[in-house]
């Protein structure tokens, strides 16, 4: 078993803009926002996601903040407990959200790290925005090196979001 670090909590969503890395992705899917928000919020979601071997929810349903999840990386070495501390749900207009903080995780010199995920109509199916911030501790990489290492990370979970969300 693997070593557990503990992850100082993000409790304000500020930290996703402002965090020393982030990351945002910002595109329109076809598909309603129920549908994607169903997609996000299903046990062993975001399977697509070359990225990931496993995210689970550890939680009962009906899931909402305090909600708690466990994910591990592709190839299942790196992995983290998660806790939801936004969940809103407003079918009337179609809009949800919910983000999440790192609790533990087996990465040493991860200080924080969370998401954000916000499903909203568009004029063809729906907006989706996902935001990522993170923040290592002690001495953080420099932006020339971090930047490019984010950058393709999170561009492989796009591009496996919206080949997902395209192929339906």
């Amino acid at each position: 078993m693997s070593s557990r670090y503990p992850l100082e909590p993000i409790t304000d969503e500020s930290f996703f803009t402002t965090a020393p890395m982030n990351y945002r992705i910002d595109v329109n899917l076809p598909v309603s926002p129920e549908h994607a928000w169903g997609e996000f919020t299903r046990q062993n979601t975001l399977d697509w996601c070359r990225a990931l071997k496993s995210v689970i929810y550890t939680s009962a349903k009906p899931y909402g903040v305090g909600t708690t999840r466990s994910i591990a990386l592709a190839p299942g070495f790196a992995t983290m407990e998660e806790e939801f501390f936004i969940w809103d749900e407003d079918p009337e207009t179609h809009t949800y959200r919910h983000a999440f903080h790192g609790v533990r995780g087996s990465m040493p010199g991860l200080k924080r790290f969370g998401e954000l995920t916000e499903v909203s109509p568009a004029e063809y199916g729906c907006r989706l925005v996902w935001l990522f911030g993170i923040e290592l501790s002690g001495r953080a990489l420099p932006p020339w090196l971090s930047s490019p290492i984010s950058s393709g990370a999170f561009g492989t979970v796009e591009a496996d979001t919206l080949k997902h969300f395209t192929k339906r």
